[in-house]
């Protein structure tokens, strides 16, 4: 059992999809995080442990290395490729309500900016730590952002903006939310921001990289 979860976690760390896969090039012709998953499931270990064990350790590995530059954006969507191949087999637990998320997280880049690369990869790396993402897309106006947290109650909500031109529809959606919900924890992000600007705009936490997002919600659920 042990050895099928470290398998898992390394295909996912080196972004190893499914057997048809031809990447990383040292696993070739390997079984990936689609079937090793299925077979784990197949073999009676639960969806949480899988999760828990071996999907959670290797999303974590990759955001520490494409922090410290170790690797760089194509290597995380791979490994964030090979994680959803595994979701896959594991979301439908999730949704029967068989096993428990550790919350919800409401993903979006803000109105007039359609840049979404890096909400995709903090999406991903967030799904990946346990939580159910809501990814509302891009150009997401305010509105859309108001009846996600209606309907998602007590969820966390991260904005995303590529461009200084969208920084202020960012600032603006903040300074309502926060209005109409003070107790949500929101977090903001993109290439312009800073945190100096997330204070100043009275969101609750910025960072430069996914992981630091991850990490961030730990210590609130």
């Amino acid at each position: 059992m042990t050895e099928l979860l470290e398998k898992i976690s390394s295909c996912v760390e080196y972004g190893k999809v499914d057997i048809n896969s031809p990447y990383p090039p040292a696993m070739k012709g390997q079984e990936g995080a689609f079937e090793l998953t299925r077979q784990a499931l197949d073999a009676g270990i639960n969806p949480g442990e899988i999760l828990e064990e071996a999907l959670i350790p290797a999303m974590s590995r990759v955001g520490q290395k494409f922090s410290r530059n170790e690797i760089f954006v194509p290597q995380m969507l791979m490994a964030a490729k090979a994680m959803n191949s595994s979701m896959i087999h594991i979301r439908p637990y999730y949704l029967s309500g068989q096993t428990k998320r550790r919350g919800t997280f409401i993903i979006g880049t803000v109105t007039g900016d359609l840049h979404d690369i890096g909400k995709n990869l903090v999406a991903m790396m967030i799904e990946g730590a346990g939580w159910e993402v809501l990814d509302l897309g891009v150009d997401v106006s305010t509105e859309k952002y108001i009846l996600a947290a209606e309907e998602n109650p007590g969820a966390v909500i991260g904005l995303s903006a590529l461009l200084t031109t969208t920084m202020e529809n960012m600032r603006k959606t903040v300074a309502i939310l926060k209005e109409k919900f003070p107790e949500t924890k929101i977090l903001v992000g993109g290439a312009p921001v800073t945190a100096e600007f997330c204070e100043r705009i009275k969101a609750d936490f910025y960072s430069p990289d996914p992981q630091g997002a991850v990490d961030y919600l730990k210590t609130i659920a």
